[in-house]
């Protein structure tokens, strides 16, 4: 059974005796905490078990000099990409589109075209989403506290 199997397990019944609005409210802060440890853990190019993340390969200009790069995935961890929902009586973080494509390539470590129409590449596994140790323990806390100071649980 995996962590985040166990924590389902156990908080399954403490979440079903709050009230539907209560239960709504809970899972939404649940879901924005771990949206926002995702987007620091992408921040910080780390994997969900603390390895750092494969450096990109590095290129060069027509002179030989080394071009400079950003951070990896600086844009899509934003919030407006990534997104945190609460969908029937679960949380989900993801994310769609074509983000949600580019995102795949680099979770699973897949082939793609570097530009559309353009060379196809093999990119390294970069895993943008994942449960983390400290998410779990994180959301257990964030959870306990809730109930521990919540008065509408039956």
């Amino acid at each position: 059974m995996s962590d985040l199997e166990a924590l389902e397990q156990w908080a399954a019944p403490l979440v079903a005796a709050l009230s539907p609005a209560a239960r709504r409210g809970l899972l939404r802060a649940l879901a924005l905490d771990l949206r926002r440890s995702q987007q620091q853990r992408i921040a910080r190019q780390q994997n969900p078990d603390g390895s750092a993340y494969t450096p990109r390969r590095r290129l060069h200009d027509e002179r030989g000099g080394r071009i400079r790069r950003r951070a990896m995935f600086q844009r899509i961890r934003q919030a407006r990409h990534l997104k945190a929902t609460v969908e029937g009586g679960g949380v989900r973080v993801g994310y769609t589109g074509r983000v949600a494509r580019i995102a795949r390539v680099h979770q699973d470590g897949g082939i793609d075209a570097v530009r559309p129409g353009g060379a196809l590449a093999r990119y390294a596994r970069r895993q943008l989403l994942g449960f983390s140790p400290a998410d779990r323990d994180r959301l257990r806390e964030r959870l306990v506290a809730h109930l521990a100071g919540c008065t509408d649980a039956i």
